[in-house]
C-alpha cells in the first residue's frame, strides 16, 4: 500500500503548503490534488484489477485499539471513483479559481477532503473510521461555507454541520454495540460474527441506515443536501455529489458484511426508501429555479436508484435467488460509478455557466449554446445519461436494476412480489420526470433567445475547465457502449458483500447475456446517428444554407418573453402535486388597455424539512433552552456538569453494559 500512503502524504502536504502560501495557493492546492489523485488512481485500479487484499497497521495505541488501513475489492471500487473524479476536479478547479481571490482561502480544505474520503473507505477499524469520517465532515463544511459572508451560505453550512453530526451519533452507537459484542474495533473481527440475535441485528441495521443514509442523502434525511450543494463552489459541489455522498453507500455496504444474512424486511426497507428518494428527489428537482439546487435534488433521486438496487439484491439473498442478487447489487454498484461520472459532469457544466454568467437562476439564462458550445454539448450528454437514455452509461445500470425487478416480478410472490412491482413503477415514474426536468433545464438555459442583458460578454470557459467536461462526457459514452468490461470488477466487489458462491459471481453469464444485446443495440443506434450526420453533411456540401427564425408566426423578431420560463414549464406538475408541495405562487397578472409587466413564480418548501425537521429543531431549541441560562462563564458550573455526565455514564455502563 505504499502508493496509497504516498498519495495521502501528497494530499496532506498540498493542504499545508496551500495554507502557508500567499501567492501560490492555487498552484499548491490544485496541483497537489492532481498529483495525489493520479498516484492514488493508479494504486486503486491496480488493486481492483488484481483483486488485492492488503492491510497496514500502525501499532496499538490503547488496549483493543489500533490504527489499521486496508484495501479489498469494495474499498478499491470506491477509491477508483474518489481519485478519478478528484483528478478531473483539480484540473477544473485550476481554471475555475483563476482571479477568484474570495474562493482561495478555503482551498487548503480541498486536498484534505480528498484525503479524508480515501481514508474513510480504507479504514479497517471503527475508531479510525470515525476519525476519518469526522475529518471528512469538517473539511467539507469549511468548503461549503467558503462564501460565508452570505447569510444563505452560513445557513446552509449550519444545516449540513448539524445533519452530519446527528448521523455520526448513530454511527457511534453502531460501532460501540459491535465493540461490546466482539471486544474489538477491527472490521475483520466484526466480520467473524456468526450469530447475532435478530433484535440486535435489526437495531444495528437501523443505526447504519440512518447514520450512513444521512450522508448519502436518502429521503427523508436529505434536507442538508439541497442547501449545501448550491452553497459550495461548483468544483466542490461536483466532488460532494459525485463521490462524497457515496461514502454513505460504502459505509452501508461495509456494515452489511458484519451483520450476517439479511432478512427479507431489510431489502424491502431499502427498496421502499429508494423509491421514496427517487420519486421525491425528481419531483422537487422539477420545480427548482436554481440549477445547482436542481442538480442536488437529482442526487437524492439517483441515491434512491442505488438504494433500490441494493435492496433488490438483499431480497434476492433472502429468497435464495442468485440472478436477482447479481442484477440488483451489480446494477446498484455500477450506478455508483455512473452517477459519479455524469453528476460530476453536470455540476461542472453548471459551474461553467455560473463562472461566465454569474447567476445560477434558470429564469435569467438562455441561448448559451451558441456562445458556449463545448459546455452545452457536454451538459446535454450528462443530461441524457442521468435520464437513463441509450446509448450512455446511466441507461446500462438502470437497465440492470430494471431487469432484476422484472425477473423478481416473474419468480417471486407475496411481499417480495409487491416490493419489486413498487420498484418498477417508482423508477419508471422517476425516469419520466427526470426527462421532463432536464428538457426544462437544457431548453431554457442553452436554447432559445438570451435572457441576459450582458449577452455580448458570454464566452466559452478556459481549456482547463473544458477538458474535464470532455473526458467525463466520453466516459458516459464508453460506459454505455462497453459496460461488459467493468463487470469483472463488480463481480469482485460482490464477492465481498454477497454470500453467493464465487463461481456464480465470477462468471455472471446471465448478466453478460443480458448486456450483449443491449450493447449491440446501442452500437447500432450510435452508428446510425453517425451515418445520418455524415450523409447530411455530404448532401448540403457546397449549398448555401439560409438561417431564419424558428417560428415567424407574425413576429418579426422573437424575444425571451415568447419562451417558456422554468416556472411556467413546471407549473402543471406543481399544480398536480399541490397537496404535497403546498406551492407559494407569486403571480402578477397583466392588466389595462396597455398591459404592463407581468410575472409568475412558484416557491416550494421541502416536505421533509417542513413537516419533520423544522418542528424537531424548534422543539429541541425550546427543550434545551435552559442550557443558555447556565452559560455564564463560571468554571464551577461547567465542572459540575462534566462531573454529573461522567456519573451518569458510569451508572449506565454498570447497569446496562452499553
Amino acid at each position: 500500500m505504499d502508493l496509497f500512503f504516498i498519495s495521502l502524504c501528497l494530499l496532506i502536504l498540498s493542504a499545508l503548503l496551500s495554507f502557508l502560501s500567499r501567492k501560490g495557493t492555487r498552484h499548491w492546492g490544485c496541483g497537489g490534488v492532481f498529483a495525489g489523485s493520479a498516484i492514488g488512481l493508479v494504486f486503486s485500479v491496480q488493486a481492483l484489477v488484481q483483486n488485492l487484499t492488503l492491510t497496514k497497521s500502525f501499532g496499538i495505541l490503547l488496549p483493543s485499539l489500533s490504527l489499521t488501513f486496508g484495501i479489498d475489492a469494495l474499498s478499491a471500487f470506491f477509491l477508483v471513483a474518489i481519485f478519478g473524479l478528484s483528478l478531473l476536479t483539480s484540473l477544473y478547479a485550476w481554471g475555475y479559481l483563476e482571479n477568484q481571490d474570495l474562493l482561495l482561502p478555503s482551498l487548503p480544505f480541498f486536498p484534505l477532503l480528498v484525503a479524508s474520503m480515501a481514508a474513510v473507505v480504507t479504514a479497517q477499524d471503527g475508531f479510525l473510521f470515525l476519525i476519518c469520517w469526522e475529518m471528512m465532515s469538517l473539511t467539507s463544511f469549511f468548503l461549503v461555507v467558503t462564501e460565508h459572508k452570505l447569510r444563505e451560505v452560513r445557513h446552509a453550512g449550519w444545516i449540513y454541520l448539524v445533519a452530519t453530526h446527528l448521523a455520526t451519533t448513530f454511527l457511534i452507537v453502531f460501532f460501540v454495540l459491535l465493540y461490546k459484542k466482539t471486544g474489538s474495533f477491527l472490521f475483520d473481527d466484526w466480520a467473524l460474527l456468526i450469530s447475532i440475535p435478530p433484535f440486535l441485528s435489526g437495531l444495528l441495521f437501523f443505526l447504519a441506515l440512518v447514520g450512513f443514509g444521512t450522508k448519502a442523502g436518502i429521503f427523508p434525511f436529505h434536507v442538508w443536501l439541497p442547501h449545501a450543494h448550491p452553497a459550495a463552489p461548483s468544483y466542490i459541489s461536483a466532488l460532494m455529489s459525485g463521490v462524497m455522498i457515496k461514502t454513505g453507500i460504502y459505509g452501508l455496504l461495509r456494515a452489511l458484511t458484519f451483520l450476517g444474512l439479511p432478512p427479507l424486511w431489510w431489502g424491502g426497507c431499502l427498496v421502499g426508501i429508494g423509491i421514496l428518494s427517487a420519486v421525491f428527489g425528481v419531483l422537487y428537482a422539477l420545480v427548482q429555479h436554481d440549477v445547482k439546487r436542481l442538480l442536488a435534488y437529482h442526487s437524492v433521486e439517483n441515491i434512491g436508484i442505488i438504494m433500490t438496487g441494493i435492496g433488490l439484491g438483499l431480497i434476492g439473498i433472502a429468497e435464495g435467488n442468485a440472478m436477482i442478487t447479481l442484477l440488483g447489487l451489480g446494477g446498484g454498484l455500477l450506478h455508483v460509478w455512473n452517477h459519479a461520472i455524469f453528476k460530476g459532469l453536470l455540476f461542472m457544466g453548471a459551474g461553467s455557466v455560473l463562472h461566465v454568467t454569474h447567476t445560477r437562476m434558470i429564469e435569467q439564462l438562455g441561448g448559451l449554446l451558441k456562445k458556449m458550445p463545448v459546455t452545452g454539448v457536454t451538459f446535454l450528454m450528462g443530461a441524457v445519461a442521468i435520464c437513463g437514455l441509450p446509448p450512455l452509461n446511466g441507461f446500462i445500470s438502470e437497465f440492470l436494476i430494471y431487469s432484476g425487478l422484472f425477473r423478481g416480478a416473474q419468480s417471486l410472490s407475496g411481499l417480495s412480489l409487491f416490493l419489486v412491482v413498487i420498484g418498477i413503477v417508482g423508477i419508471a415514474f422517476a425516469g419520466g420526470l427526470a426527462l421532463a426536468c432536464f428538457t426544462k433545464v437544457f431548453g431554457v438555459v442553452f436554447l432559445g433567445e438570451p435572457r441576459s442583458c450582458q449577452k455580448e460578454k458570454i464566452h466559452e470557459v478556459p481549456l482547463t475547465m473544458q477538458i474535464p467536461l470532455i473526458v467525463l462526457s466520453l466516459l458516459c459514452l464508453l460506459g454505455g457502449i462497453f459496460p461488459q468490461f467493468v463487470w469483472s470488477s463488480i463481480a469482485r466487489v460482490l464477492e465481498v458483500i454477497s454470500p453467493l458462491p464465487k463461481a456464480v459471481l465470477g462468471h455472471g453469464d446471465g448478466v453478460l447475456g443480458l448486456l450483449h444485446p443491449v450493447v449491440y443495440a446501442c452500437l447500432i443506434f450510435l452508428g446510425l446517428g453517425i451515418v445520418v450526420g455524415l450523409l447530411g453533411r455530404l448532401l448540403y456540401r457546397g449549398r448555401t444554407i439560409r438561417h431564419a427564425v424558428t417560428w415567424d408566426c407574425g413576429y418579426a423578431q422573437p424575444s425571451p418573453r415568447m419562451q417558456y420560463t422554468a416556472s411556467s414549464f413546471a407549473q402543471p406538475i406543481a399544480v398536480f402535486f399541490r397537496v404535497l408541495f403546498r406551492p407559494h405562487l407569486q403571480f402578477q397578472k397583466p392588466g389595462g388597455i396597455f398591459p404592463g409587466p407581468s410575472s409568475f413564480a412558484v416557491q416550494i418548501a421541502d416536505f421533509a424539512e417542513r413537516i419533520f425537521f423544522q418542528p424537531l429543531f424548534s422543539q429541541c431549541d425550546r427543550i434545551f433552552g435552559f442550557i443558555r441560562k447556565i452559560q455564564k462563564g463560571r468554571v464551577q458550573n461547567y465542572l459540575a456538569l462534566i462531573f454529573m455526565t461522567l456519573i451518569v455514564l458510569l451508572l449506565w455502563e454498570v447497569w446496562f453494559g452499553i
